[in-house]
């Protein structure tokens, strides 16, 4: 019997779930990953055994907002499908008001050889989207 490796799932908690489902709604989806779970405090999406868990913050913790600077995750990267994807998402982000991280250095604010967009969720998290070579 092979057991599973890598992986199994990542849980953030949010802010305000309603933004952070909005936002991610259409995102995951473009990235690959399909809608899993959904409950009254929070939602969760899968590609293959990996699923990213998304759970409302109890009001009494709500109070220091997150910062990825702060000790603790910095952010999110997922492969594009290709470079072509990335020009996709970036329309999609501008339509939708999301601004960019390093702007002035796309696409290559990660190094001459990595192409990647940068952009922060509605709780300030880090996503990067990095194209295959």
């Amino acid at each position: 019997m092979t057991l599973p490796q890598g992986l199994h799932h990542i849980e953030i908690n949010v802010q305000n779930l309603d933004k952070t489902k909005a936002f991610y709604e259409w995102l995951l989806p473009e990235l690959g990953f399909s809608l899993f779970q959904e409950w009254e405090k929070g939602f969760s999406y899968k590609m293959e055994s990996l699923y990213l868990v998304f759970v409302q913050t109890e009001n009494s913790y709500n109070d220091i907002p997150f910062h990825r600077k702060r000790p603790g995750l910095n952010h999110l990267a997922f492969w594009a499908k290709s470079r072509a994807q990335i020009e996709h998402l970036r329309v999609q982000l501008k339509k939708k008001n999301i601004s960019f991280l390093y702007e002035d250095k796309f696409p290559f604010a990660g190094g001459e050889n990595h192409y990647a967009l940068f952009f922060e969720d509605p709780d300030r998290l880090k996503i990067e989207i990095v194209a295959p070579r």
